[in-house]
């Protein structure tokens, strides 16, 4: 009986711990579309676009509910007062979301974290840890597939 009890400690512990990667929350055909996608040619007018295709904001069904940790980059959508973050996306590249265009919904996360945090620096990336969700937020900034409440954020570190 200890084992049990013991087993099921370490295996909640465990996938608190699992690190999950960014292309898991892309669809295979999502993928498949970044593989074939031509160079991008920055020479012309205004920035680069992603094909319509890929900005359906198609999701991993099996990711939902997935606990695990990702680490990212903060776009702050609320505040409080003395500048602790406690709404953001977390997107996987710095500047996504400010730069046009902005990542695919499937790879942006909307986190809210009651306890709310500070950053240096938007530069700065983070771990978020949590349960993952399958949840579509849209606002004037971006539209992200995933949502995430965070249990805890830490400053990256590999």
């Amino acid at each position: 009986m200890l084992a049990l009890v013991v087993a099921a400690f370490l295996g909640s512990a465990n996938a608190a711990e699992r690190e999950i990667d960014w292309l898991e929350l892309m669809p295979e055909e999502d993928l498949n579309l970044l593989e074939s996608m031509p160079e991008i040619d920055h020479d012309g007018d205004g920035a680069p676009l992603l094909p319509d295709e890929i900005m359906t904001g198609r999701v991993v069904p099996e990711m939902d509910g997935v606990s695990g940790r990702i680490p990212g980059f903060v776009v702050p959508l609320k505040t409080t007062e003395d500048m602790r973050i406690l709404e953001f996306f977390l997107v996987p590249y710095y500047g996504a979301c400010i730069h046009v265009p902005p990542p695919p919904p499937n790879q942006i996360i909307h986190v809210k974290y009651k306890e709310g945090f500070t950053l240096e620096a938007l530069y700065d990336p983070v771990w978020i840890e949590g349960e993952l969700v399958v949840e579509r937020t849209e606002n004037d900034i971006a539209k992200s597939s995933y949502s995430l409440i965070a249990d805890k954020v830490e400053p990256y570190e590999q």
